[in-house]
């Protein structure tokens, strides 16, 4: 279908910044620009007819880390990558919250829990050797000076089967990830920033004159600056940059009577996490245990870990209530070998902002004005 006058003219002509990706990586750069020159013509284009990739297909975690996944790290990564890593998604929080606000965000401080099942008992006790540490490093950064303590004591409370140990963590949160982006659409928007939804990205062409981006559909696309914020589907449009795609399968349960549960709660090494919405329990994860099958950017689920996160659901969670699923879905993330994201020039007039290793509700603010400020330095 060809452009008519009006149709160029109107949406798609004179762009000073092109941003790929609807996310809050790209909502938030395209706020970011916006508040630093309101003349710029800031266009996000966005492939799905929703964000679609990660930023409304999570749990809704206000979560900077579960002491095992830090334990994890610490194997892998220098004590002050790993911290530093905390104090980013802690502060990306501090800042959503302050941009948007805890009443948009349905905000609310329950904390955060870890299981640990019988079987790992040495691994709880490796942890709770470790909570001294923890919470001294952590401390420096919140200002809290024991965010982690053992809650052995709630599982009762809670109901759960199977489960010998819990660690609480009083300094995460939970939110509705459907309302955040709805408000950052709003702020976006109210500051002149253009959105267009149902345009594919295919590939860029940077030259000395701007950029040309090619549409699925057929047209082309003129940029001064483009910011690419695609996160899990990157390697699709930037196939040599180190982002792997990763599903995640999610559940949410029908209203459950007498829900006693309450909080965010992870279980190995944040692999599989659950909270309440209400009175449903969302539960997902579990794509560490079939990696290959879930290094995907397809969308869908799986018979193997349908059966692995309800036998979770029935057997530990809710093992005494008769719980019906209501929905299924998944999103795809974008990791890495690192778990920092990639915020760095891509080429003279494009940039990137991705790989946000699950932690996109903590650090995409951060992420998407650090890939705004990279265009206009």
């Amino acid at each position: 279908m060809q452009l008519s006058h009006w149709e160029w003219n109107t949406y798609l002509s004179d762009i000073d910044v092109a941003i790929i990706g609807s996310g809050i990586v790209g909502l938030s750069a395209a706020i970011r620009l916006k508040s630093q020159d309101k003349n710029l013509r800031v266009l996000v284009i966005e492939r799905g007819v929703l964000p679609s990739g990660a930023s409304t297909r999570n749990a809704g975690f206000a979560c900077f880390g579960s002491v095992t996944e830090l334990l994890d790290d610490l194997e892998t990564h220098s004590e002050s990558e790993v911290f530093d890593l905390v104090e980013k998604r802690w502060q990306g929080l501090q800042r959503l919250r302050t941009l948007i606000g805890d009443e948009s965000l349905d905000y609310k401080a329950f904390g955060s829990y870890e299981l640990f099942k019988p079987s790992e008992d040495v691994a709880f006790g490796e942890c709770a050797a470790r909570l001294d540490f923890l919470n001294k490093k952590i401390a420096r950064i919140t200002g809290e000076k024991e965010t982690f303590s053992i809650a052995d004591e709630q599982i009762k409370s809670f109901g759960f089967e199977g489960v010998s140990h819990l660690i609480f963590n009083r300094g995460e949160g939970q939110l509705d990830t459907g309302r955040m982006m709805s408000a950052l659409i709003e702020i976006a928007r109210r500051k002149g920033v253009q959105i267009l939804n149902g345009l594919n990205i295919i590939s860029l062409d940077d030259s000395s004159g701007g950029v040309a981006l090619h549409i699925e559909n057929g047209w082309s696309i003129k940029a001064q600056k483009v910011l690419v914020a695609t996160n899990g589907f990157t390697q699709k449009l930037l196939s040599n940059l180190s982002v792997t795609p990763a599903r995640n399968q999610v559940l949410i349960t029908r209203p459950i009577a007498d829900l006693s549960i309450q909080g965010c709660f992870h279980y190995d090494k944040g692999y599989v996490y659950f909270r309440n919405i209400g009175n449903r329990i969302l539960l997902g994860g579990g794509r560490n245990h079939f990696r290959e099958q879930e290094t995907t950017d397809e969308f869908g689920t799986t018979e193997n870990i349908r059966e692995y996160l309800t036998a979770l659901l029935h057997k530990n969670i809710l093992p005494q209530k008769l719980v019906e699923i209501e929905r299924w879905w998944s999103g795809i993330l974008g990791v890495g070998e690192s778990k920092s994201p990639i915020i760095q020039q891509f080429s003279s007039n494009v940039a990137v902002a991705v790989r946000l290793g699950g932690m996109g509700v903590a650090v995409g603010i951060l992420v998407g004005e650090a890939g705004a400020d990279l265009l206009v330095s």
